[in-house]
């Protein structure tokens, strides 16, 4: 099916001649603003349509799908009617994504499976992190690559990668793509494999649990392998996992005060809205003042608002810079896989 040339949106818009009748000011300039918008949100929502249909009728996983698709489409990205709304969906609509997943956490739930899942999540993402910072020097890679990676795999896969993607100085957004590709690649591997390999080995299914939530990058991954092996292990994966989904506060509000420093010398950073909600939202569940229903759209919406904001990316990005990376990087990602695997493993066993 062949897309409408971007120009017609401008010639089918019914807003074009109610906005010449406004006054010249800020509320025309607003409208003026949200219009051109539109036609680039329309294209990424588009694709994550398509992306979330193949994902639930022939499996796979949503994002991966979500980033082939949009780089079907690249060459909308150099369209001028497309551009303004494919940029706010990559940059915007994703942090709304991210904030929205406050409103799945709970600081209860998060201290009900004891010290050691606290434990996992701050000790295995920072190393995570310091370990692929220290990988990207030793394989030529900049400190932003070992950033991106070791965020992903230590937090919350393809979340992590573009929240802090999108608190960092403007680089190569292959690099972002590279590493939503490779964490979910690694992450759906790990959500067959692990609970076989946990199940042979014998792990009660609280550990199991633990140690999935420890390891698999996606939220969606997770859930997947802990409920393939019961009830218990699929809710002990889910509130470790979401113990590591809360530390992307902490970390993207340490990448924004570095590079904060570096750039203003000794100007506070300022604090992302978006993880201000983050946190606002986790404190109000907490207290128990969002409902079941609230907090099953809030995530609802939040999916639906991370697969948009990858499949603008996608649009934005060319396969061909992908796959410029090089086989090096993969390596750096699946050594920063065995790293936090074997740090939760080690943990478990010794202090489980």
């Amino acid at each position: 099916m062949r897309l409408p040339p971007a120009h017609t949106y401008r010639k089918t818009s019914m807003l074009k001649p109610l906005i010449r009748t406004l006054p010249d000011g800020p509320a025309r300039h607003r409208i003026e603003t949200a219009r051109s918008l539109v036609p680039g949100i329309l294209v990424a929502s588009t694709i994550a349509l398509a992306a979330t249909f193949l994902s639930d009728h022939y499996g796979g996983p949503v994002m991966l799908f979500a980033l082939l698709l949009g780089m079907a489409f690249n060459f909308l990205s150099a369209d001028a009617n497309c551009r303004p709304g494919i940029d706010f969906s990559a940059r915007t609509i994703l942090r709304v994504g991210v904030a929205l997943l406050g409103a799945r956490i709970t600081i209860e739930a998060a201290a009900s499976l004891g010290p050691l899942p606290i434990l996992l999540a701050v000790g295995g993402v920072v190393a995570t992190i310091a370990v692929g910072m220290a990988l990207a020097r030793l394989f030529g890679f900049e400190t932003r690559f070992g950033l991106l990676t070791g965020g992903a795999v230590g937090i919350c896969g393809a979340s992590a990668a573009l929240a802090i993607a999108s608190v960092l100085p403007k680089g190569r957004e292959s690099d972002t793509i590279f590493t939503v590709i490779a964490v979910t690649t690694l992450s759906t591997i790990a959500m067959v494999a692990y609970p076989i390999a946990l199940q042979s080995a014998g792990w009660n299914d609280i550990w199991a649990g633990v140690f999935l939530g420890a390891t698999i990058h996606d939220v969606a991954q997770v859930v997947g392998a802990g409920y393939s092996i019961s009830t218990e292990a699929g809710d002990a994966a889910t509130l470790t996992k979401l113990l590591r989904v809360s530390m992307l506060v902490p970390v993207v509000l340490a990448i924004s005060f570095v590079i904060a420093q570096r750039g203003q010398g000794s100007a506070a950073p300022r604090l992302p809205a978006f993880l201000v909600a983050f946190v606002v939202l986790v404190i109000v569940n907490s207290l128990g003042l969002i409902t079941p229903f609230m907090r099953e759209f809030a995530s609802d919406v939040s999916r639906w608002a991370l697969v948009a904001a990858i499949a603008a990316l996608g649009v934005k990005t060319m396969l061909g810079d992908v796959m410029k990376v090089g086989p090096k990087a993969m390596l750096v990602v699946i050594i920063e896989t065995a790293w936090i695997a074997g740090l939760a493993m080690i943990a478990i066993l010794w202090l489980g």
